[in-house]
């Protein structure tokens, strides 16, 4: 566990009350009480809602002042004063690596649809059905959608200017993810229309994004109102940034289309959430150096210059397609690269068997008066499957179902290796 102190509204204010209460007494004998409790979003059903930048963080507080009897020979007043503070909220939360929509993935989806009598569509979901239970069993659930959408009337497109169907967002939400990551150094394949047509579906899907812009208030931070398993709610703030954007630029008018890393930046949105009333800060960063699972010195500084000012409780990356380390740096966790969920990087010597390897990274938030404490992660593999419909398998699960076919156990065998190699320590069991 990762303990993080914070000063808490929550107590500031019981601590407020409580003095106005005693204030408040006088010589003459006199008993009073009262009570507040403001929650988060009581009548929101979603689980995840987007909030005002009003929003406040869930309390509930009592103060009591009671006074002594009095007499003809003398007065006492006497005041005690009571503080009742919420008990802790735990949110769980899951994350996972880079969707990078090649060709090979939505000609499988294409004929996935066909198969379903639907000629002209795409259906991403089987590829996502056996991690689907570990997706969809978290309070939030955050996927890193590399990818923006092709534009209307556009054929989809893969590298070096990506252009997915429209139809792996919804997909993405089938599978139980609440939001996604969507800073990149593809973010401007298709230019800012298609980071408009990708918000747009984002929309119309009903799930949330961070990292693209279509007016200068969506790449500022905001508030996330997620429910929790045990009927609670828990004020996040999600943030996502990338290292570049493969020498596009948008229009100079327009720089806040989306976020590049700048660790100075980074900070500041973090306590502009913070104010906001976040209980819990996340950063997602599109970094590192690709088919390498080594951190390089520049992730290890960046991660080490946001870590310092105390406003983030867990940094996320992406980029590397291939599994690097996860660390606690200087008292925050750091997982550094979570490599591809879903891709079909051709298996060569340009691209190691590594890039099919993945996992679905799992962390809990306790939100507590004084702090949040951050759990120490787990990492349940991955690997994609690429001869029997690009679909994404659950590791562990494969190699327990003691019906799954030798050569495909030989491969899961094999990919469990080479995760643990990297992560081993952090690997579920």
């Amino acid at each position: 566990m990762v303990w993080r102190q914070r000063t808490s509204l929550l107590w500031v204010l019981a601590v407020v009350i409580a003095a106005g209460c005693a204030a408040a007494d006088s010589s003459a004998a006199r008993t009073g009480s009262g009570s507040g409790t403001t929650t988060l979003g009581d009548a929101v059903p979603s689980t995840v809602t987007t909030m005002p930048a009003t929003a406040s963080t869930a309390a509930a507080t009592t103060s009591t002042v009671t006074g002594a009897t009095t007499s003809t020979d003398a007065t006492t007043s006497t005041t005690a004063t009571t503080t009742t503070l919420p008990p802790p909220r735990t949110l769980t939360a899951v994350f996972t690596g880079d969707v990078l929509v090649h060709s090979h993935i939505w000609t499988q989806a294409q004929r996935n649809a066909a198969s379903n009598g639907d000629p002209e569509g795409y259906d991403f979901t089987p590829m996502f059905d056996e991690i689907r239970p570990l997706v969809s069993a978290a309070d939030f659930a955050v996927c890193h959608l590399e990818v923006p959408l092709r534009l209307p009337g556009r054929e989809p497109s893969t590298h070096p200017f990506y252009g997915a169907p429209a139809e792996i967002i919804g997909d993405l939400a089938d599978a139980g993810y609440d939001h996604c990551s969507t800073a990149s150094n593809h973010t401007l394949d298709q230019g800012v229309e298609g980071i408009d047509v990708t918000l747009a579906e984002f929309d119309a899907v009903g799930i949330t994004q961070s990292g693209m812009a279509r007016v200068p208030a969506e790449i500022e931070p905001r508030l996330l109102d997620v429910a929790t398993a045990d009927g609670d709610r828990v004020a996040v703030s999600h943030l996502s940034y990338t290292w570049s954007y493969n020498g596009l630029q948008p229009p100079e008018d327009q720089q806040w289309r989306s976020a590049l890393i700048e660790p100075e930046r980074i900070i500041a949105d973090a306590r502009t959430a913070r104010a906001m009333g976040a209980e819990v800060v996340i950063v997602s960063l599109h970094w590192g150096a690709e088919k390498v699972h080594a951190v390089t010195g520049e992730q290890r500084r960046w991660a080490r210059e946001i870590i310092a000012a105390d406003v983030v409780d867990l940094i996320v990356g992406h980029h590397a397609h291939v599994v690097q380390p996860i660390e606690e740096v200087d008292g925050t966790w750091v997982a550094f690269g979570l490599s591809n969920v879903l891709s079909f990087h051709p298996t060569t010597d340009e691209w190691p068997a590594a890039s099919q390897d993945a996992g679905v990274l799992a962390v809990s938030f306790t939100v507590e008066p004084d702090g949040v404490v951050v759990s120490r992660p787990t990492f349940h593999p991955t690997w994609v499957d690429k001869t029997n419909g690009r679909v994404i398998r659950d590791v562990a699960a494969g190699l327990a179902d003691e019906t799954t076919a030798p050569w495909l156990r030989d491969r899961l065998a094999s990919s469990l290796a080479r995760t643990s190699a990297v992560v081993g320590d952090f690997i579920a069991e």
